[in-house]
């Protein structure tokens, strides 16, 4: 019993991180439909603004607080200068992107040098479940993780705002003829989607090894999220999460992480194979 309950809050734990990476991504990507392959580096951002904070003296949660904020900042800037010129242009999006990331792995590495950055979880102890203890932070991340997706599926269906971007979604030229702002509605959901991936970041940097490089395999497996539970779709989001972080923590105590990654992989292609439309929303063809 120790064992299994371990299994499932270890598996919870890696669901709850990729479903706040998957969130920001699935704004740009799946509402947006923006491939932007420098969300990953909204979560290197996010990470390094914890352990900034930190490395100055400041507390873990002040540099959670100031997290989503830098990921905000970086994904406004972003949006501005680049994103909003080639909305009708997907090609040119991913090869600036691409450049946008590497630059920004740089410039990191150049700011706080090379090797890994440490970063102290707010508690060290541990939680009492009956049928095991468990690590009091790991439960904190996930209720955080719960609270900010309740938060945002609220702010998109009860919302002014949310009812703006799902009208620009359905519609983007019949949202312009009844007066709403598609060029401000896209820079917000985009810098929305930026400070989510940087709460991402924070919350992981105490688990993670917190390199310039980090968020590689963060946007790898968010799109593995994104389009395996259904673009476009919160639920989508929560099933690929499901989907990917289960099997991966699963396959994680039996082979090598390397294996079970690839693994995943191939059960991603399967089930886009079998779902085209996503787990969530699609029906088998």
């Amino acid at each position: 019993m120790d064992f299994v309950v371990t299994t499932l809050l270890n598996a919870l734990t890696l669901i709850s991180i990729l479903m706040l990476v998957g969130l920001g991504l699935a704004i740009s990507f799946g509402l947006m439909n923006v491939t932007n392959l420098a969300h990953g580096e909204f979560v290197t951002v996010g990470a390094f603004a914890v352990y900034f904070v930190q490395s100055v003296g400041g507390s873990f949660w002040l540099g959670l607080a100031a997290a989503p904020i830098a990921g905000a900042v970086v994904g406004c800037i972003l949006e501005f200068a680049i994103i909003r010129h080639l909305y009708s242009r997907p090609v040119s999006t991913v090869l600036a992107t691409w450049g946008v990331s590497l630059i920004l792995q740089q410039g990191l590495e150049l700011t706080f040098g090379l090797g890994a950055k440490p970063v102290t979880p707010p508690i060290e102890g541990t939680f009492d479940l009956f049928f095991t203890v468990y690590p009091a932070y790991r439960l904190i991340l996930i209720a955080i993780a719960m609270l900010t997706l309740l938060g945002v599926v609220l702010l998109i269906s009860r919302t002014s705002f949310g009812l703006d971007i799902r009208t620009v979604i359905q519609n983007r030229e019949m949202a312009e003829g009844v007066g709403i702002n598609t060029r401000r509605t896209y820079a917000i959901a985009f810098t929305f989607g930026a400070a989510i991936a940087g709460l991402a970041g924070g919350l992981v940097a105490p688990l993670a090894i917190v390199l310039p490089q980090m968020g590689v395999n963060y946007l790898a497996n968010a799109f593995f999220v994104v389009i395996v539970g259904g673009v476009g779709s919160i639920g989508g989001l929560v099933a690929g999460s499901v989907f990917v972080g289960g099997l991966t923590s699963v396959l994680n105590y039996q082979i090598s992480p390397s294996l079970a990654q690839a693994i995943v992989l191939l059960a991603a292609i399967v089930a886009v194979r079998l779902r085209p439309n996503g787990l969530f929303n699609g029906a088998s063809r």
